[in-house]
């Protein structure tokens, strides 16, 4: 066993004995998201963005239930993390015994402005998870017998936010299908959205919510996708990619100094994806990876012109790849992903601070 193989068994076992021995560290998680971590509210819909089909699943212990990976996604390795013995439900099939403890509402080709997606069919945007929240506050409220008991609940919960991909890969970067790249410089592009999402945010504490996470976008110029179309030797990650999601990256994280100055009974936290994942990527060899620019499932260049297709067969040694797809992270990435999240690694890793002191705060105590 390598070393930080003996590292991830560490905490592997870690995880599982602090599990057994203590309860939840919050007692409810709340998510909103894309693809990279929608569990099958996408399965119920008219969209060309599903995962319910194998070889989607094929780790996973309940096999293609609509996550975009072979395995857990990172708020499922969060969500074991936290003390969860289960993983928090799809909104579309969570009952009200189960949104006492959390609700996933991701979907799949979501973004932060409504018409992102739109050329793949429905989904639910970030507008429309919220709206889909506000109605299961409302039900909490029932549940627990007045306003005041359901927003004490709330407002120890953990709340997991990521959006912003596909506001570029299925709209700023479609100029075919829509016009904001003809209408907004990079800059601007990167400004408005940061405008909306403020709003939306605030949104988000308006119906309880006091500890958010906040996740910035990847490096989706190095996924197999990009490197398919845009890499002349299908290895190099598009730099023209990159820099525009880095000026959302750079914002986003100000938004939320701004968000914590503004709302002092809450606090907000960035998890810098893009500078987690370029670190995966720079020290793949030392995290036990061995292809770090093709996906396990998928067809053409890199596997990742077309997407893992129904009943394809994939890759054998799935761990050693960092891409699942020609879009989404392997499930070994994930771990590695949710882990740093959850107990930040680097510095850098996360502002203010992480998910496990996020969750150990007394908020306005």
């Amino acid at each position: 066993m390598d070393d930080y193989g003996f590292k991830k068994w560490c905490v592997f076992i870690g995880l599982i004995w602090g599990n057994m021995i203590r309860a939840h560290q919050v007692p409810c998680f709340f998510i909103f998201g894309d693809s990279l971590v929608d569990n099958g509210n996408n399965n119920g819909i008219l969209s060309l963005a599903k995962a319910n089909y194998f070889p989607y699943g094929i780790d996973f212990p309940g096999g293609h239930t609509g996550r975009f990976c072979n395995g857990k996604s990172t708020v499922d390795v969060i969500a074991e993390c936290l003390g969860f013995s289960e993983y928090i439900p799809a909104y579309a099939y969570a009952t009200d015994q189960d949104i006492i403890r959390g609700v996933n509402y991701a979907s799949a080709a979501a973004g932060i402005r409504d018409e992102t997606g739109q050329h793949l069919g429905e989904r639910f945007s970030f507008r429309m998870q919220l709206h889909n929240h506000k109605n299961v506050v409302s039900r909490i409220k029932k549940l627990l017998g007045s306003k005041a008991d359901a927003f004490e609940h709330l407002a120890k919960c953990i709340y997991s936010v990521g959006l912003g991909s596909n506001d570029y890969l299925n709209n700023y970067f479609v100029p075919q299908s829509y016009s904001t790249a003809r209408d907004y410089s990079p800059e601007q592009y990167a400004e408005a959205l940061i405008k909306h999402y403020f709003h939306q945010i605030k949104t988000l504490y308006k119906h309880g919510a006091r500890k958010v996470v906040v996740t910035g976008i990847g490096q989706i110029g190095c996924s197999p996708h990009a490197l398919a179309y845009m890499s002349e030797d299908g290895r190099t990650c598009v730099q023209t990619v990159d820099i525009d999601v880095q000026l959302f990256n750079t914002k986003l994280k100000k938004m939320i100094e701004d968000l914590n100055n503004e709302f002092l009974d809450a606090k907000f936290i960035y998890v810098n994806a893009y500078d987690i994942f370029g670190d995966l990527l720079k020290r793949a060899q030392d995290y036990g990876f061995e292809v770090t620019n093709v996906g396990c499932c998928g067809v053409g260049r890199n596997h990742g012109q077309i997407s893992c297709l129904p009943m394809e067969t994939p890759c054998q040694n799935r761990s050693k790849f960092v891409f699942w797809d020609a879009f989404h992270p392997s499930e070994a990435a994930n771990v590695i992903v949710g882990l740093r999240s959850y107990k930040a690694e680097s510095e850098s890793d996360v502002y203010p601070m992480d998910i496990y002191h996020l969750a150990d705060l007394h908020i306005g105590e």
